[in-house]
């Protein structure tokens, strides 16, 4: 998403009334762009656009293989969290919330359509223990997007947002709203089928 289309539409919505931010999960870098966006300063949310927009363009990414549809769906995302930016509390850190917002607009946007994949140019992933030495090679990149999109949709997400953005199991499950214990279990099945897909469901991987 280039920065003139997050800089953009948000320009036409309106904001809401501006709330405390609480100071215990929300970065310093962000709690003051967010009170002043909270405010009605869109220089200030488009700071926050500008920290956050190729993390959750990659996120989307990982859910639709298609660099168009990532785009728009980042900046629906950005537009969602410039509405609702008036009821962020910082109960969570705000990248928590941002990509809360980023998974649900990516799974409405899965309901309704199937996706081609094409290749995520200069991107890395990182899996551990065995499947990241396959994504690393360029040759399986197409084998392993259609693996990961076969996955059941909690765990793709869970993979996406642990292995792919490197987000603690904490953070995962306040953005997908369920337990340690449950992304620890779905990332688990996540990273067997990914084996499986792949031919490496061996004995010890």
């Amino acid at each position: 998403m280039t920065a003139e289309a997050s800089a953009l539409s948000i320009s036409v919505l309106g904001h809401e009334g501006a709330v405390r931010v609480s100071p215990s999960h929300v970065r310093a870098d962000d709690r003051a762009d967010i009170e002043a966006a909270q405010s009605g300063d869109r220089q200030a949310f488009d700071r926050l656009v500008e920290r956050y927009q190729r993390d959750v363009y990659r996120l989307c990414y990982r859910y639709v293989n298609n660099h168009h549809d990532a785009s728009d769906l980042a900046q629906e995302v950005f537009l969602k969290a410039y509405k609702a930016v008036g009821r962020f509390r910082g109960e969570s850190a705000f990248s928590t919330w941002l990509y809360r917002i980023a998974v649900n607009t990516c799974l409405n946007f899965r309901a309704v359509r199937k996706l081609p994949s094409e290749p995520l140019e200069h991107d890395v992933a990182d899996l551990s223990r065995g499947v990241a030495d396959r994504l690393e090679e360029d040759e399986l990149s197409d084998q392993i997007r259609e693996a990961v999109s076969r996955l059941p949709e909690k765990q793709r997400a869970t993979l996406i947002l642990k292995i792919y953005h490197d987000l603690t199991h904490e953070e995962v499950a306040r953005i997908l709203g369920s337990s340690v214990g449950t992304v620890k279990a779905n990332l688990f099945h996540a990273l067997a089928n990914l084996r499986k897909a792949m031919g490496r469901d061996k004995t010890g991987d």
